[in-house]
């Protein structure tokens, strides 16, 4: 697996990867997020242009992806999607990894559903711990808000954060699937 920038000409085929990593919603009754529209070619022209999207390359094609913002000195995880058939094998990990030293020495923050498996309990296995109400920024706050806006919290949601260095063992190297939502 090799992790780069994508390019503009890849930008499609990320949003074919989110689509693919939102099937599994439909199967925990979450058909809303299953069928959420993928950041446009728009937004994700932004992130790449601002040198913060990554894909994950596995035979020279694009299997996985992360999105990072900064928020309140912090490196965010807007969206990290990994597609189901490259699954289990440690590319949400790497991406995730790799943003954290692509941001330098700050912490990692994202949020998202607190009962699907393969996000929080995923997330609290690579080291992230989630936030009272009262630990959230004002800028995760926002977000937080825009979610709710969005319909998201039809379904319990968290904020989490990772201190900078705090990366899980390789023992979690192998669990997740999907994407934050």
């Amino acid at each position: 697996m090799i992790i780069h920038a994508p390019s503009p000409a890849e930008l499609p085929l990320l949003r074919a990867i989110e689509r693919a990593a939102g099937a599994p919603f439909r199967a925990l009754g979450m058909a809303a997020v299953a069928d959420d529209e993928p950041p446009t070619l728009a937004e994700l022209t932004a992130f790449q242009r601002a040198g913060r999207a990554l894909a994950a390359y596995v035979d020279g094609r694009p299997v996985g992806y992360l999105l990072r913002a900064p928020v309140d000195g912090c490196t965010h995880i807007e969206q990290v999607s990994v597609h189901p058939a490259h699954a289990r094998r440690g590319i949400g990990r790497a991406l995730i990894d790799r943003a954290e030293r692509d941001g330098g020495p700050v912490a990692l923050t994202l949020t998202t559903f607190a009962e699907v498996p393969w996000n929080a309990p995923y997330y609290a296995r690579l080291g992230f711990r989630p936030l009272t109400d009262a630990e959230l920024t004002p800028g995760l706050r926002a977000l937080r808000a825009r979610e709710a806006e969005l319909g998201l919290d039809r379904w319990p949601r968290v904020g989490m954060r990772r201190e900078p260095g705090r990366r899980a063992g390789a023992d979690d190297r192998a669990a997740g699937t999907g994407r934050t939502r």
